[in-house]
């Protein structure tokens, strides 16, 4: 059975990551891991960590019922602010054989700003597919 990590966080509820997890399913057994980093949210001036890791719940709930929806079997984590270490971390504890990364589209994503789909790939030696949100999204 093969096991995806899906790293996302406004990304969630994008009908792009439920096309990537649809397509999956219909390549055979698998679970999926969602794992929600506690970025600070980009519309508040200021916030605390605990208003970041409560929006990041929030959604990582919503997204395991979405998932069960789509027919997938779904798990999931909050991780840490920075979502290079937030994925070190899962990959600490656990085996994948694929990673998803959602982000915004580019210019809205702070994610692609940083490169982070390259980093990603450099850090970890497993495939990795970076999906962007319609800007209508």
């Amino acid at each position: 059975m093969r096991r995806y990590l899906v790293v996302a966080n406004q990304t969630l509820g994008g009908s792009h990551l439920a096309e990537a997890v649809q397509t999956r399913l219909s390549a055979g057994p698998c679970v999926f891991h969602i794992l929600v980093p506690a970025t600070p949210p980009q519309d508040q001036g200021t916030w605390t960590e605990g208003e970041a890791e409560a929006i990041a719940r929030e959604r990582l709930d919503k997204a395991i019922v979405r998932f069960g929806e789509l027919g997938a079997e779904a798990t999931g984590e909050v991780g840490d602010p920075d979502p290079l270490q937030a994925v070190r971390d899962a990959l600490a504890v656990e085996r994948y054989d694929e990673l998803i990364l959602s982000t915004l589209p580019s210019g809205a994503s702070r994610w692609l700003k940083r490169d982070l789909p390259s980093r990603v790939e450099k850090a970890f030696p497993f495939p990795v597919t970076h999906i962007e949100a319609r800007p209508e999204e």
